[in-house]
């Protein structure tokens, strides 16, 4: 294992994967909820997932909607459904936790801890899950960090129809 840790416009964002740097298995915020133990992220090398990095990048300076990283998220068959689902919410767009439960067929409480323990934040935008009536709940980045990453994925306001 290694990881990398780079700058971004909501912090550091620590990447981690398999001792090549191909295959990215990780990625989280300072503080996040449920990253496992630093000492299991190898070595530190800032200049492995070099794919992964320049997505980053375009992804926060607006020029890119979908990630096509090689990554590898380690779970059991009911989470690895729900970050399917997750992965399949497209850009600029929501889905409630009871539309995650529909789709994967569980309870949206269930689904919910599914979605807690993404470990491919952003890359499997579970940022895009809010709770009923649009309202942001739990985000293992913090709630600044999932209303950022929502505000990012928000079409221009003439693309919206509106004009400000």
């Amino acid at each position: 294992m290694k990881h990398a840790i780079i700058d971004s416009p909501i912090g550091e964002l620590t990447l981690v994967g398999d001792d090549d740097g191909s295959v990215v298995t990780g990625l989280y915020f300072p503080h996040h909820w449920t990253h496992p133990d630093r000492t299991t992220f190898g070595e530190r090398d800032d200049t492995a997932f070099p794919d992964a990095v320049r997505q980053l990048k375009e992804y926060f300076a607006g020029q890119r909607t979908k990630f096509d990283v090689p990554a590898r998220a380690e779970g059991d068959e009911f989470q690895r459904e729900v970050w399917a689902a997750l992965d399949r919410i497209p850009y600029g767009e929501t889905a409630t936790y009871g539309d995650l439960a529909k789709a994967v067929g569980g309870l949206p409480h269930e689904v919910g801890a599914a979605v807690g323990r993404n470990p491919l934040s952003i890359l499997v935008a579970c940022h895009r899950v809010v709770g009923k009536n649009g309202k942001l709940t739990g985000y293992a980045g913090g709630l600044k960090r999932k209303q950022f990453l929502l505000e990012l994925e928000r079409p221009p306001a003439e693309d919206r129809g509106q004009l400000w």
